[in-house]
């Protein structure tokens, strides 16, 4: 069974950091692109990184470059995604995703989401 389980989100202050992790089963995670989305409260999806399965190549948004960082183990089988510089508007619920294979970008697995809230 093809699973994604997000844990890492909590309460923290602006400006601060947290690193979330997506921990992988039921199926070959180093052939897949990974995603992290989020959405905030009240707000559509908003995609936040992609990371290529082998090499490790990395995308970003404008919202998030240069804040935040993803990247992946494939010996554990997990997508990590570092953020620091932590913005009010960065509260959402985090979702890890899986890329599904072949052109384009569409997502076809989501986890449950894990919650970051930024607030003083």
């Amino acid at each position: 069974q093809v699973q994604l389980v997000e844990s890492g989100g909590g309460l923290v202050q602006p400006g601060g950091s947290l690193r979330l992790s997506c921990a992988a089963s039921g199926f070959t995670f180093g052939n897949y692109f990974m995603h992290w989305v989020r959405q905030a409260p009240g707000k559509g999806l908003e995609w936040v990184s992609r990371i290529s399965g082998g090499s490790g190549n990395t995308y970003y948004p404008d919202s998030v470059k240069g804040r935040f960082t993803i990247s992946r183990d494939n010996a554990k089988n997990t997508l990590y995604l570092q953020m620091n510089s932590l913005k009010l508007d960065d509260t959402a619920l985090y979702y890890c995703t899986r890329e599904r294979a072949g052109p384009g970008w569409a997502i076809d697995v989501w986890g449950k989401g894990t919650l970051v809230t930024v607030s003083s």
